[in-house]
């Protein structure tokens, strides 16, 4: 997909002009891309979504076809949520239900911990949580206690980061951006299969966003994150992980689901990391399902509950 096919809009958030796309009118569901992406990552849904809510779908500070992040700029989580924030307002869309993908949904999460009023739901695909294990880098006694305490968790950590994140950091560091993309996506977020069966536009955005990849790789890392944060998250939260996923997202997910007091959960048949791509149709009923559960009646809903026979529900836990 080219600049020339994406007709976007702009807003001014936080000192930054931020690119989106929008459609349909009620409540409003705000779609945050993950670390290699952009807004048309989510082209799958915004129109589906759109056709009962206002679907909008953004690109982050410094994701195409934003201005670019300068050389030696640190891309931080934080930063993100407080833009996040401000959009929502500035668009007037509080509160908003919030679909996040991977980067995308850990931000999607400090946002509700840091401004509840603006959240009404979360819908989160495989936020890297690892936080709740490690620090960034980790420390020797950290994974050694993950080890002792979650065997396959800390096993799940120590392959990804042998295997995937210190290769990609070590191709980052030498300035080798689609190298250090490639062995992070085959590696550690989606294996190899999801990876080659991504189209070839869909592996160009990648590059487009290859800068920002490299700032969060290279930087300070990932924010605190605790159990007591993932407790403190009241709003009604739908977890959805691909039935293809590599070990280590399955594992982080299935930690979070322990830690969330209103959770459900789904898997979505026959994909990986990014699962609302490589199977739209499961999860667009999902998304669907979950926010017609949770949205007040007559705003952006519809009376018929959504039809999820092609999602396979993992285990769902009552809202409280």
């Amino acid at each position: 997909m080219t600049e020339q096919q994406v007709q976007h809009r702009v807003a001014r958030v936080n000192g930054a002009d931020l690119a989106y796309v929008e459609e349909g009118s009620g409540d409003a569901v705000i779609f945050v891309h993950g670390g290699i992406s952009d807004l048309t990552i989510w082209r799958h849904q915004v129109p589906v979504i759109g056709a009962r809510y206002r679907a909008i779908s953004y690109s982050r500070r410094y994701a195409w076809p934003n201005e670019e992040i300068p050389d030696g700029v640190d891309d931080q989580i934080i930063p993100h949520a407080d833009d996040l924030a401000a959009l929502i307002e500035t668009l007037g869309a509080a509160p908003a239900h919030l679909v996040g993908n991977s980067w995308g949904a850990f931000i999607c999460l400090f946002t509700a911990l840091r401004r509840p009023e603006l959240v009404r739901t979360l819908t989160l695909e495989e936020p890297p949580v690892l936080p709740l294990f490690i620090s960034t880098p980790p420390k020797p006694q950290e994974l050694l206690k993950v080890m002792l305490t979650r065997p396959a968790t800390g096993a799940a950590i120590v392959g990804a980061l042998v295997r995937g994140m210190i290769p990609a950091t070590v191709a980052l560091r030498r300035g080798k951006l689609e190298e250090g993309v490639r062995i992070f996506a085959t590696r550690v977020a989606l294996g190899r299969d999801a990876y080659d069966r991504l189209p070839a536009d869909v592996k160009e955005h990648m590059m487009l966003n290859a800068k920002t990849h490299s700032a969060q790789f290279l930087g300070a890392g990932f924010p605190r994150f605790t159990d007591d944060d993932a407790r403190r998250i009241r709003q009604p939260l739908l977890l959805v992980s691909g039935e293809r996923s590599p070990a280590l997202m399955q594992r982080l997910t299935d930690r979070l689901a322990e830690l969330l007091p209103h959770v459900e959960r789904v898997v979505i048949p026959g994909a990986s990391h990014v699962m609302h791509y490589e199977n739209p149709d499961a999860t667009n009923q999902a998304i669907l399902s979950f926010l017609a559960a949770h949205s007040p009646i007559g705003q952006g809903t519809h009376e018929d509950r959504v039809d999820v026979s092609g999602v396979q529900v993992a285990h769902m836990l009552p809202l409280a």
